[in-house]
């Protein structure tokens, strides 16, 4: 790990290294989650919970390209040996996705540079100059938090080990409901029998946090109605079909995410 050459070298992810480690997770254990996190809705799933903990190995250079992290979780990621660069940028109507990185329009294809030193050269003076723009350096013993949505980069500035692990915040829960149940197809981590993750989630929630599960649904049925509203003032006077294509006065529209900041 110490001494290799390659342009884009090896990063291991282990979803399974407290079972093969034999280690405890918790207050007197081999680690605990950092309490500042707070509250992890998908620990409701127990056993049927996605995959959400990794020990990342990797030398200097390795790394992920731009992404977000699953199911629209947040995450938090511990580094115990060596740094890491971190760059971000959140997911808004506001905010277009990183400078070399295109999108497809439901997210579930993102195209970009094959390697991250390509993505360096290439776009990196563009993309601090970015509105949005989050980056920084984490060394040995620091926590750096993921927001639910937010695409991150991350390169080893020398070989690195951490571990993190992926959640469900009650700040963002309606994302992660509203993930699970409109893009059925993008869902990943669960094991194969669960064959309708979000079915599973609700029942669970509704059993052991049924007040907090209450109004995320309460704010997204708000985002909904924001959203007809807007819809309902843009369409008046015009013909719904050139609303859709910008026909009407070159002017387009187009439905955000739950986090939309426009939306009242």
């Amino acid at each position: 790990m110490d001494n290799t050459v390659d342009e884009s070298p090896l990063y291991l992810f282990d979803s399974h290294f407290v079972e093969k480690m034999n280690l405890t997770v918790g207050t007197n254990g081999d680690y605990s989650i950092p309490e500042c996190f707070g509250q992890d809705l998908f620990a409701c799933l127990e056993k049927n919970r996605p995959d959400s903990r990794w020990l990342i190995i990797g030398p200097e250079r390795s790394g992920s390209t731009f992404h977000k992290d699953p199911n629209a979780t947040s995450a938090w990621n511990a580094v115990i040996r060596g740094s890491k660069y971190w760059i971000m940028f959140p997911t808004a109507r506001a905010y277009p996705p990183p400078p070399g990185v295109y999108v497809s329009e439901d997210q579930s294809e993102v195209t970009s540079p094959l390697s991250i030193a390509e993505w360096l050269l290439e776009f990196h003076a563009e993309a601090r100059a970015t509105p949005g723009c989050v980056e920084g350096i984490c060394h040995a013993g620091e926590v750096l938090h993921v927001p639910s949505g937010w695409w991150h980069l991350v390169v080893n500035l020398s070989p690195s080990i951490a571990i993190t692990q992926n959640f469900v915040p009650p700040a963002h829960l309606p994302e992660v409901l509203a993930f699970l149940q409109d893009k059925a197809d993008q869902v990943s981590g669960f094991k194969k029998e669960i064959v309708d993750p979000h079915g599973l989630f609700l029942q669970k929630m509704k059993e052991q946090n049924l007040e907090i599960l209450q109004n995320a649904i309460q704010q997204l049925k708000a985002a909904q109605e924001g959203r007809k509203r807007k819809w309902d003032e843009l369409v008046k006077g015009h013909d719904e079909h050139e609303v859709l294509n910008g026909d009407s006065n070159g002017f387009s529209f187009g439905f955000g995410d739950v986090d939309d900041d426009d939306v009242p």
